[in-house]
């Protein structure tokens, strides 16, 4: 398969002449932590099917990432292959990212969520060659659901299990294989030396104007956007980093595989999401720092066991994903004594904007901060123009993090001629350029921080014979801060109530953090003269029979 990156030389000679891009992938700090602390943990975690924890030194890591890149060499895989792993939080993640960088594959992170019908899709469209999953998770079969579809995947060659058993034991193919030509591992790395400027990530959007976009990244586009949030947040090798959102996430994989890299330091994952769990760990492993969405920290604040868990040295929660409540912010300020930093991000661009530890309580709780070292915001109008301080608006984004183009989509790739890309967000901008997200112009749901596919969700309650005319939309959530609410007409003589339209969508095989969480059926649903739904009355009369 063809990758494609849209990269300009001047985009590159700009980036490299002011210092954001170089020459340098994450294989370059990986190997300098391994040659300078060889003993220092690199990652913590605890497997929730086997009750297994694991502490990996960065020489164990390093050892197994040889083994994992052999074998993915003996397998086939070539230079720019793409390599998908559909997996918890757990090391052989971060394991497996870098051997794929040492083969020259480019990886592919999945959420654990997703289903057959959402990887049928993602798996064919990037022609994944090779698939790594857990035997088992939270009580599903990962092994049977690829059974099921792997007939509809042709360039998919090889599926592996974590806890599996024989021939898709991953365990028995990728780590304790008996390869002889290990010695020749070095020369063949050689010859798939890949530059900071190649594809090395494909994460999938949301899918919020119809089927997900594969998202392509570079180690410099990946780099640039861990390195001045770092900076700006004080971070150092001596901090540990506590990692509970999903590493399949761009917020998981950016900040709980990259950075601590980067830092040449410790993370400590969580692959299933528990406020008690996750102090747990923060008070064991002695963690300064984490990034998550805003439920997290609501949960985070709301355990009973906060007080006694906490420590002077968690210090710092980035929060992002939603708006974060001014009463949990200063809860958690107050009672813990956590910095709580507001930020804004995309998978096309990572975090690109955020507040500063030194910001006054206006700037944390009311903005999602001011663009990072090597991005530029701004918020227009549709002419085109500056909007005013204040003032509602278009909000577009360029700079180092920019994503390199959609795989297979260069038409979908709407970089004007000055590089700004068109975010799909309302905001406003004040005086001292901090930003707030007002809206969004693409018809999207955020449910705790993870974006719901609402044109796919629609297109397939369209095909219920009951429904004449659908529309999801998003109600407040105090939690999650938005779900997903379903409005319906019905067809003459027929009826639906919410428990069977939650059993057609589990016999559609769509994943269920998707589902709609409420159902209210009309007589007619709300358009405007030329027919197209008026969501935005839907979403008032959710919001005002919320308030009831």
């Amino acid at each position: 398969m063809a990758v494609d990156p849209i990269l300009s030389k001047s985009r590159i000679s700009s980036m490299v002449e002011q210092g954001f891009w170089s020459d340098q992938t994450l294989l370059h700090y990986f190997e300098n932590a391994v040659q300078k602390h060889p003993d220092q943990l690199a990652i913590v975690d605890t497997n929730s099917e086997t009750q297994q924890g694991t502490r990996i030194s960065y020489r164990e890591l390093s050892e197994q990432v040889d083994q994992i890149a052999l074998a993915l060499i003996n397998l086939g895989i070539q230079k720019q292959d793409v390599v998908s792993f559909q997996l918890p939080n757990w090391w052989q993640f971060t394991a497996i990212h870098l051997a794929c960088l040492k083969v020259g594959a480019i990886s592919n992170p999945l959420m654990p969520i997703f289903r057959q019908r959402e990887l049928i899709y993602m798996l064919g469209f990037a022609e994944s060659k090779l698939l790594i999953i857990p035997d088992q998770f939270r009580g599903h079969d990962f092994v049977a659901m690829m059974e099921d579809i792997r007939p509809d995947l042709p360039a998919l060659r090889h599926i592996f299990a974590i806890g599996g058993q024989d021939d898709i034991s991953f365990e028995k193919n990728l780590l304790q294989h008996d390869l002889k030509n290990k010695s020749d591992l070095t020369t063949e790395l050689e010859k798939r030396t890949i530059g900071a400027n190649d594809v090395i990530q494909l994460v999938y959007t949301s899918g919020t104007t119809g089927k997900p976009k594969g998202v392509m990244h570079t180690s410099n586009t990946i780099l640039s956007a861990v390195h001045p949030l770092l900076k700006r947040l004080k971070l150092d090798s001596c901090d540990t980093l506590f990692m509970g959102s999903p590493l399949a996430h761009q917020t998981g994989f950016l900040y709980g595989v990259i950075a601590p890299i980067v830092l040449q330091t410790k993370v400590a994952l969580l692959d299933i999401w528990s406020a008690k769990q996750g102090w747990q760990i923060i008070q064991q492993e002695n963690a300064s720092f984490t990034m998550a969405s805003t439920p997290f920290l609501s949960d985070l604040v709301a355990s009973p066991v906060a007080q006694e868990s906490n420590s002077e040295r968690f210090k710092t929660f980035v929060c992002g994903g939603a708006p974060i409540p001014r009463a949990i912010a200063r809860k958690a300020n107050q009672d813990l004594n956590l910095n709580v930093i507001s930020v804004w991000g995309m998978s096309e661009n990572g975090a690109v904007t955020s507040s500063c530890i030194e910001d006054d309580d206006e700037k944390i709780f009311n903005t999602d901060g001011k663009a990072l070292d090597g991005m530029e915001v701004r918020v227009i109008d549709t002419q085109g123009n500056l909007t005013p301080t204040g003032q509602e608006g278009l909000l577009q984004a360029r700079g180092a993090f920019t994503f390199v183009g959609y795989l297979k989509q260069p038409q979908a790739y709407l970089l004007d001629a000055d590089g700004w890309f068109d975010t799909g967000d309302l905001a406003k901008m004040d005086k001292d350029q901090y930003i707030r997200i007002s809206g969004r112009t693409k018809d999207i749901i955020i449910r705790g921080g993870e974006n719901i596919p609402v044109v796919e969700v629609e297109n397939l309650l369209y095909k219920h014979d009951a429904i004449q005319d659908v529309a999801v939309v998003a109600m407040p959530h105090e939690r999650l801060g938005e779900i997903g609410c379903c409005f319906i007409t019905l067809m003459d003589h027929c009826s639906l109530n919410f428990d069977e339209l939650k059993n057609y969508l589990a016999q559609q095989k769509l994943a269920k953090n998707y589902w709609p969480e409420r159902l209210e059926i009309l007589n007619e649903i709300p358009r405007t003269p030329s027919g197209k739904i008026q969501k935005f009355q839907l979403r008032a009369l959710i919001s005002n029979k919320g308030n009831e």
